[in-house]
């Protein structure tokens, strides 16, 4: 049975280059073998990811990313279960928030600034769909 997770958290320290990229390499070194595809959006010290799979190895994904000392306040913005993926091309596609177009961000929410914590889950996936669409999803398939 497949699932897709969303969730968001803060990073626990500020975030660099450095940190993105480990954690990118991580993902990337570990998920194919876990059947794991999603992505990865970040933004000053926000993280917001999808994770796509099976769904004992997408909990024990997400049970490890709340332990990670570079997040916390991690929090679940929408789990369901799905009949097809829509992150199947990225063993971890990312997205730096940054070099987004404002407006897009601001049709999703009340600023024009990632907030998953502000928005409803479903606002929350919108925008990531939208991202794919605008081809700002960085990293396909590897």
């Amino acid at each position: 049975m497949l699932v897709r997770l969303l969730y968001a958290s803060h990073a626990a320290a500020p975030l660099t280059s450095e940190i993105v990229d480990a954690i990118l390499k991580q993902s990337r070194e570990h998920n194919p073998a876990l059947g794991i595809t999603g992505m990865l959006c970040y933004s000053d010290d926000l993280f917001m990811q999808v994770l796509e799979g099976a769904r004992d190895e997408v909990c024990e994904l997400y049970n490890t990313i709340v332990r990670d000392p570079r997040h916390k306040q991690v929090r679940i913005l929408s789990y369901e279960e799905i009949c097809e993926r829509r992150f199947g091309g990225w063993t971890m596609g990312h997205v730096n928030i940054a070099k987004v177009n404002p407006s897009l961000l601001l049709k999703y929410a009340e600023k024009p600034t990632l907030d998953p914590f502000g928005c409803s889950g479903q606002a929350s996936m919108a925008l990531l769909d939208e991202l794919i669409a605008t081809a700002s999803v960085l990293t396909r398939s590897g």
